[in-house]
């Protein structure tokens, strides 16, 4: 969420000497997005950020697609995946297109190297894990049903209390930010939207390492890795204030909002990235008239790719999900209730369903990643003869 924030300690004003107790001076250094139009925030380090000790090329790690992929509704089993690598290497990418990167990740191990992401925000789903986003910026404490936004540029590393942890990383190439229609002309978020500013949790401790010895951060852009060698930490900034920093919004503080009749999905947005939203499907009431039919209806995707992670088995409208299946329903067919579904569902008043939903404008790209792990049959659900 873009609002002012600061740690540590820092000159009255920007760009003025700011000295160490040796009498040296910090070295400041302006964080920017959009060249100099956007947000963006002003640290100071202990070290110059400009100096390296060395390089080395890791390689592409550009999402491979299949686009000569025949049109389908797809079901894919995250359950069939094998827990491997960290929060970074252990990441498959499913789908994406030029403006945004689905990854599942089953994080086998803790970071070693520091990352940094120079191409992408990025927004870690954390389904069932705890633990702390260790960034320049500080300390992000975090508990299951997490959603940690990490803009582009930032150094962290997250350490996870246990493994393995079930998580999803979308990539996005544009900033991700809350939806303008909750929002007021300056930027307060308004009193319908689902969730409020003290839902909001930026770093909440800034740790200052001046420690000198060997440290890599692994540079993501353009496609590849580059792995960085540094001879002092990192996290050397002794204060910082600004819009730009990673924060935490728990999936549990979303409140939902229940109508009469069934509301459309973007009741549930969330986030909004460059040609795409991100809705959050929580436990609510439903729709309290007599008459109405409490799930999704028929539904054309004329100009959307629908991508549900269902985070429980409790989708009154979906049968044969799992906990970690993920649906893709893409634009061109229409999709909606399974045979049955609707009348089961008639008389029900709440639902316990919790899921992670992203809708793209332009079409997802599959990788042989997801169709290693897609149910085949998930096409027949809907038959009736």
């Amino acid at each position: 969420m873009p609002r002012y924030h600061r740690l540590g300690k820092m000159p009255e004003k920007k760009h003025v000497q700011f000295r160490k107790p040796d009498g040296s001076l910090y070295a400041e250094e302006l964080f920017s997005t959009h060249g100099f139009s956007d947000m963006m925030s002003t640290m100071y380090h202990i070290n110059l950020p400009t100096e390296v000790a060395g390089w080395e090329d890791k390689g592409s790690v550009a999402p491979k697609y299949l686009k000569d992929e025949p049109l389908r509704h797809r079901h894919l089993k995250t359950a069939r995946m094998k827990p491997c690598g960290d929060a970074v290497t252990g990441r498959i990418a499913l789908m994406g297109n030029n403006d945004v990167i689905w990854h599942q990740v089953l994080v086998a191990e803790q970071m070693t190297d520091f990352f940094k992401n120079a191409q992408a925000d990025e927004i870690l789903f954390v389904h069932d894990g705890s633990g702390v986003l260790h960034s320049m910026y500080g300390d992000v404490p975090f508990k299951p049903g997490a959603y940690l936004v990490i803009p582009r540029g930032t150094i962290w590393r997250i350490e996870f209390d246990t493994l393995p942890v079930r998580m999803l990383t979308i990539e996005s190439y544009g900033p991700v930010t809350v939806p303008k229609n909750y929002r007021n002309q300056y930027g307060q978020l308004l009193e319908e939207a689902p969730y409020s500013e003290r839902d909001i949790h930026p770093p909440t401790e800034l740790k200052t390492f001046d420690e000198d010895g060997d440290f890599y951060v692994v540079v993501q852009a353009r496609g590849r890795h580059t792995r960085y060698h540094y001879k002092f930490h990192p996290f050397d900034v002794v204060g910082w204030d600004g819009f730009v920093y990673p924060w935490m919004f728990n999936i549990n503080d979303f409140q939902p909002i229940v109508g009469k009749l069934h509301l459309p999905p973007p009741i549930h947005q969330t986030f909004t990235g460059w040609n795409f939203v991100v809705c959050s499907f929580c436990p609510r009431m439903l729709d309290f008239d007599p008459n109405a039919i409490p799930i999704p209806y028929n539904h054309s995707n004329v100009d959307s790719d629908e991508i549900l992670y269902y985070c429980n088995d409790k989708f009154g409208s979906r049968k044969g999900i799992e906990e970690g299946s993920i649906t893709v329903h893409p634009l061109g067919i229409p999709h909606g209730p399974q045979p049955g579904a609707v009348e089961k569902s008639l008389g029900h008043t709440k639902t316990e369903e919790l899921a992670v939903m992203l809708d793209t404008f332009h079409p997802l790209w599959l990788t042989e990643g997801a169709v290693a792990i897609e149910d085949p049959d998930y096409w027949k659900s809907w038959q009736t003869r």
